[in-house]
């Protein structure tokens, strides 16, 4: 179990030094642990109404800083061709939490969208760094995303 929090500790400052920080969106709040229900926006993102989400995301955004909320914000605007604002909005979810495997997995997908499969093979290191040997679902999605653009 230590083994864990210190591999978890070391990724979280590696990501910090190679993301440093995030002049992009400067948050109003502290970052929040709690993060509320955001199932109706779940619901909005996977039925394709993204352009709902991110209104909603972003109108949550001004009272809570969760980093599962800009992971959403760049998936959504990824889903919508918007790589520039996705990857603004990913950083952020770095930012807020370093270790945050979704937003990792995501961005390294926009990274290979975008042709620089050398940050995608970076975020699938860190994914492997967080996952350990068990491994994780997005380690192994990204893998597999990063296998079938590689030539």
């Amino acid at each position: 179990m230590a083994g864990a929090a210190i591999r978890g500790r070391l990724v979280a400052g590696l990501l910090l030094l190679a993301l440093g920080p995030s002049p992009a969106l400067a948050v109003s709040s502290a970052p929040s642990s709690d993060l509320p229900d955001i199932s109706a926006i779940r619901a909005q993102i996977y039925g394709g109404d993204h352009e709902k989400a991110i209104a909603a995301l972003l109108e949550l955004t001004q009272t809570v800083q969760h980093a599962e909320l800009y992971n959403l914000l760049g998936y959504s605007h990824r889903s919508l061709g918007r790589h520039e604002e996705a990857g603004k909005y990913y950083r952020e979810a770095l930012f807020l939490d370093p270790s945050h495997r979704g937003a990792l997995e995501y961005q390294g997908e926009l990274f290979i969208t975008t042709g620089n499969l050398d940050g995608a093979r970076t975020n699938l290191r860190y994914l492997q760094l967080l996952c350990g040997e068990k491994g994780c679902a997005e380690e192994e999605q990204l893998r597999k995303a990063l296998a079938e653009a590689e030539p």
